[in-house]
């Protein structure tokens, strides 16, 4: 077992501040382990249920008799199925010393769980947990861990056939059972071949108006489809930045699909040679480098921005922090140059820095003043 130190330590914060905590991330990818850990470590009493299990389903039948009573930590898993507690929670919450602290369990986002934010308003905190990230792997994997992404059991599977096999079995059972459950009735044959086109479209700006003309439907179901994705987790977009320039600016968002591994198995890439020799090798490793940028300076999705031109000019990845502004763009390379696009984006968007993201794990090296080149399996090592 890999530890998930980051995460624990942050929810274990979050738990002696709030009396509600929601753990938030796709299936399978180690909640319920880093919960089951939480509550080992716990000084006091820890109650755990499983709102998919039969016998925990019949014990929360009068939910208000069950939790009242419980003091220390109380685990709720897959709470999204339960979305009738929340009002309960909240009066539970405000009781006078927090005789109980809540940790809920979830595979859908704040946005489609509405009854936490509006009936939990004040007393919960949200943190997103995903696949493994560079900075709990050994350094030498981050090939592997590019090429089947970081759902533990794909990660970690004895060989790449047992990984694509998992792959293709959670992407199942992602569209004929969890989305069902989530009160999302849509066929899986649709909704697969759209994700598998959007695969295709992974790191480019999004045209809704196309893919619904290759499906045959409207442009505000493939919105629907898109928003579906990304409120599970499965799927993320990139908002432009604008300058007020007078430039011919991009406004279209990038959409990205979230796993690496995800994305491949849907692009049928099986092993390392098929990767680097496929049209999309590029994009994904872009949308691999850039979730992990984002993982590494704690900014959330809301808070990144790419910015383009139409007459070429682009940055990867625009990071504002404390009234800064930090650039990233992508190269797979281990030896990066200076492009034209560079010295654009440096002056057009009063860049702070800009870091050039590139391959390998050496130290990190400028460029030139105000440009320094990263690679990427040193990125956890580097202060950015």
């Amino acid at each position: 077992m890999i530890p998930r130190r980051r995460h624990l330590e942050r929810v274990t914060e979050q738990l002696g501040r709030f009396p509600v905590v929601a753990l938030l991330g796709p299936r399978q990818v180690g909640k319920t382990t880093l919960a089951r850990q939480l509550a080992a470590d716990w000084q006091g009493p820890a109650r755990h249920f499983d709102l998919e299990d039969p016998d925990d389903q019949k014990r929360l039948a009068d939910p208000s008799f069950v939790l009242r009573p419980l003091s220390g930590l109380v685990v709720l898993d897959e709470i999204q199925r339960r979305p009738d507690l929340f009002p309960l929670l909240r009066v539970l919450a405000d009781r006078a010393g927090t005789p109980a602290r809540f940790l809920l369990l979830g595979s859908a986002s704040p946005e489609l769980m509405r009854h936490a934010s509006e009936s939990l308003a004040g007393r919960i905190v949200f943190h997103e947990m995903d696949g493994f990230g560079l900075d709990e792997l050994p350094s030498d994997r981050l090939d592997l861990r590019w090429l089947r992404g970081g759902f533990p059991r794909a990660y970690l599977a004895d060989s790449p056939q047992e990984s694509s096999e998992w792959r293709e079995a959670f992407i199942r059972t992602y569209l004929e059972r969890d989305l069902p459950q989530l009160g999302i009735n849509l066929p899986a044959l649709t909704l697969r071949r759209f994700w598998t086109m959007l695969a295709h479209y992974h790191g480019q700006t999004w045209n809704g108006s196309e893919l619904a003309r290759a499906l045959g439907v409207s442009d505000k179901t493939v919105s629907r489809y898109v928003d579906i994705l990304e409120g599970t987790f499965m799927a993320w977009r990139l908002r432009p930045w604008h300058t007020n320039l007078g430039k011919r600016e991009i406004k279209a968002p990038k959409v990205y699909v979230s796993d690496t591994g995800i994305l491949h198995r849907l692009l049928g890439i099986e092993s390392a040679d098929n990767l680097l020799a496929h049209p999309k090798c590029g994009a994904s490793w872009e949308g691999f480098a850039l979730h992990e940028i984002l993982r590494r300076t704690g900014t959330s999705h809301d808070q990144a921005f790419y910015w383009g031109v139409h007459t070429g000019a682009e940055l990867d990845l625009l990071v504002l922090r404390d009234g800064r502004r930090f650039g990233f763009e992508i190269k797979l390379t281990r030896s990066p140059g200076i492009t034209p696009s560079m010295r654009s984006a440096l002056d057009a968007l009063a860049l702070d820095h800009l870091y050039v993201v590139c391959s390998g794990a050496g130290e990190p090296g400028p460029l030139s003043e105000r440009i320094t080149a990263l690679p990427l399996g040193s990125i956890w090592k580097t202060r950015t």
